[in-house]
């Protein structure tokens, strides 16, 4: 879902993370506020006033996006969920969870805090807004505490849509979930209402632009793109996870993988190794025992003129969690972490022994086959 993150602060105990297409967005946003909502609706400021509102109000999105996800989250480890942290990303935020929901309940409980927190936020803000109209404080200060109150209620609005995997989405899939005892029926059934609200926004936005108002249309389109494209995504990612959980890491991996000995120079390591197995990562092992792991990164890391002279193992680092699994780890574990590190091959590892080594395309050659088989 993401592309490159950066981590931000910690807040109630969660890593808050922002992707790059947020960035985008948070430009995009405060341009519209400032050419656009602050102008037709507040007159006669300076374009530094209406350029200062359009930044802060995008930082009270920001903000506000990350109290809606904190409540989802607080939420979850109610419901013993563990939660990986919060990440802004293009059009919203995720509360990155481990595992579903473990009962409609949950699933319930878990998507209204997000709405009700908005709305509490939004009540805030407009009480705030009504002590600044009567206290008879600057347009500027007004009109962003106003759009803050009005930010937050239509975020609530939004997301209480019944279009999975908005918050609506899961209060309607808990519903199906209870009513029919069948998680994935639910999922699909939500799922394809998602997609229905995503290609109704798209129309929404292209009758916009073609009546000119040019920047409610693109927002319209490019939210209903995102809508659609996630709705499918999410259906498919629990196809994918129903399709390996249960399975044993032991049952894709590799038992006899290509190893590097120890005392290999770069040079050797190079041309014998990662030009011939197009490998980015290979083990490192010394009679049995795994010693290290060496990267092209670490590679790229080394002077040219220092590879005939350095050994692998000089290079090379301790392998980690990150790129390391048991071969009884179910094979959604181990697709969690290729996803979460950027790895496309895991260690299968026994205590201090290399046993095999599992890899992405193996992993869905299997699915692949047996979505087929049992669709």
């Amino acid at each position: 879902m993401f592309g490159r993150q950066f981590n931000l602060f910690k807040l109630f105990g969660f890593q808050v993370r922002v992707d790059l297409s947020w960035i985008f967005i948070a430009v995009l946003l405060a341009w519209s506020l400032a050419v656009g909502y602050f102008p037709n609706h507040y007159k006669n400021l300076s374009n530094h006033a209406y350029w200062f509102m359009g930044a802060v109000g995008a930082l009270g999105l920001f903000f506000s996006i990350v109290l809606h996800e904190v409540s989802h989250s607080l939420a979850a480890l109610r419901f013993g969920i563990p939660m990986r942290g919060i990440t802004l990303f293009l059009f919203g935020g995720v509360s990155e969870m481990d595992e579903e929901p473990p009962s409609p309940r949950a699933e319930f409980a878990m998507a209204v805090m997000g709405p009700l927190s908005s709305i509490l936020l939004s009540l805030i803000f407009y009480g705030i807004y009504g002590m600044g109209t009567h206290g008879q404080w600057p347009d500027y200060v007004n009109g962003v505490m106003r759009y803050f109150a009005w930010m937050n209620g239509l975020l609530a609005g939004f997301n209480v849509l019944p279009a999975f995997p908005m918050d609506g989405g899961r209060v309607l899939r808990s519903i199906l979930w209870a009513l029919k005892k069948n998680f994935r029926w639910a999922t699909r059934i939500a799922s394809g209402i998602g997609s229905i609200f995503g290609f109704l926004m798209i129309m929404m936005g292209a009758i916009k632009v073609l009546t000119g108002d040019f920047i409610g249309g693109m927002w319209w389109f490019l939210i209903g793109m995102f809508l659609q494209s996630s709705a499918k995504r999410s259906y498919q990612q629990l196809m994918v996870r129903k399709a390996l959980e249960g399975e044993r890491v032991r049952r894709f991996m590799v038992p006899d993988p290509v190893t590097v000995e120890p005392s290999v120079n770069v040079q050797q390591l190079v041309e014998d190794y990662v030009y011939k197995y197009h490998f980015k990562m290979f083990p490192i092992v010394d009679s049995g025992k795994l010693v290290g792991c060496v990267t092209t990164k670490q590679i790229q890391g080394t002077a040219q003129e220092e590879w005939r002279r350095k050994t692998a193992r000089e290079i090379a680092t301790a392998c980690s969690t990150d790129n390391t699994i048991g071969p009884e780890a179910d094979a959604v574990e181990a697709l969690s972490k290729m996803s979460k590190t950027g790895h496309s091959r895991l260690i299968v590892t026994e205590g201090d022994r290399m046993v095999g080594v599992v890899t992405l395309k193996d992993m869905l050659k299997f699915l692949a086959l047996k979505l087929e088989l049992e669709s």
